[in-house]
């Protein structure tokens, strides 16, 4: 797998989400098989991995510590504070507890990446990534990031220490950033991290049935609005074209969503896919060799954007609480 550039980490093109196989999407597998998973990925050519404490109220972070304990130097680490099972806390006098806890459950004495997970808005964001700087400072963490905030924000952070990362969701079918923080992250070097590359598995084409998912599902909760079944009806009818180009570029669906994120930005994200199955990662990971011209993405923006997707990506809500450009 090629390689890119978060701040001064190098990092497999495309990365792996580990949430999934703590929380998120029904009952995760078992923890072999999520332990075998993991190392699987390292044979393949990941050598990003992203998770936060807030995955699994610490479990996803513990098995990472226990899955790869000996291959340490073969991967760059992510985790991410500022949220629990509690909810969004940025005090920064809890910042440091929480990497403490975080570097024992992950069984490493340094993070690579460390985003604040969410802003929070009782607490300057100044405060905040301050104290993440002194993480910094005093060797514990490599580089600084940031997850789902406006480019206001953005900036604050970056003023206070520079950001290498900017994790947001970002697909063909969530195009938020688009708006204005991707140029934000251009202008200051700011590499941008796409969570939910596939669209919650909508891109993927293998969801057929919304009516079964489980109750704890995301695609039940705070993404409702699209999985909604007379939503869904009318969206996966874009399926069908989208899985044409998809052959005409001899890749699967997943494959296709994921080089269209891989050429955008002038070549620069590095989306992380989450998945709990060895052989949707292995796809996945194949993404990196599937190159698409001009005229293909072109084509890409076209059929699969918020203008022809029925339903807003978050229920009303957490549409509202999120930090991100509305408009």
């Amino acid at each position: 797998m090629h390689t890119r550039k978060i701040g001064s980490l190098t990092v497999s093109a495309i990365g792996l989400g580990v949430m999934n196989m703590s929380m998120g999407y029904g009952k995760p597998e078992s923890e072999e098989t999520s332990m075998r998973l993991l190392n699987r990925a390292l044979d393949v050519g990941y050598t990003f991995l992203d998770t936060a404490m807030m995955y699994g109220n610490g479990h996803n972070e513990e098995l990472i510590g226990k899955a790869i304990p000996t291959r340490r130097d073969e991967y760059v680490l992510a985790t991410k504070c500022g949220l629990s099972k509690d909810g969004i806390n940025g005090d920064p006098a809890l910042i440091k507890g929480h990497c403490e806890a975080s570097l024992k459950r992950l069984k490493t004495d340094v993070i690579d990446l460390y985003y604040l997970h969410r802003p929070d808005p009782k607490v300057p964001v100044e405060e905040t990534i301050g104290a993440m700087s002194q993480l910094v400072e005093a060797g514990k963490v490599r580089e600084l990031g940031i997850s789902e905030c406006s480019s206001a924000t953005l900036r604050k952070a970056h003023a206070t220490h520079p950001m290498a990362a900017l994790q947001s969701e970002y697909s063909l079918w969530s195009r938020t950033p688009e708006r204005k923080i991707m140029a934000v992250c251009k202008e200051l070097g700011t590499t941008v991290v796409p969570f939910s590359p596939l669209g919650r598995s909508f891109l993927t084409g293998v969801t057929e049935d919304v009516t079964n998912l489980a109750d704890n599902d995301l695609r039940c909760t705070i993404a409702r609005p699209r999985f909604e079944p007379e939503a869904f009806a009318q969206n996966v009818k874009l399926l069908e074209p989208f899985g044409d180009i998809a052959a005409a570029n001899n890749c699967s669906k997943a494959q296709l969503a994921l080089a269209w994120l891989l050429a955008r930005q002038d070549r620069t994200m590095v989306p992380i896919p989450g998945t709990k199955d060895i052989s949707h990662m292995e796809e996945n990971g194949g993404a990196s060799e599937v190159v698409l011209d001009d005229v293909t993405v072109a084509e890409l923006d076209a059929l699969i954007n918020e203008e022809t997707v029925v339903g807003q990506r978050y229920t009303a809500d957490r549409m509202m609480s999120t930090d991100s450009e509305k408009d």
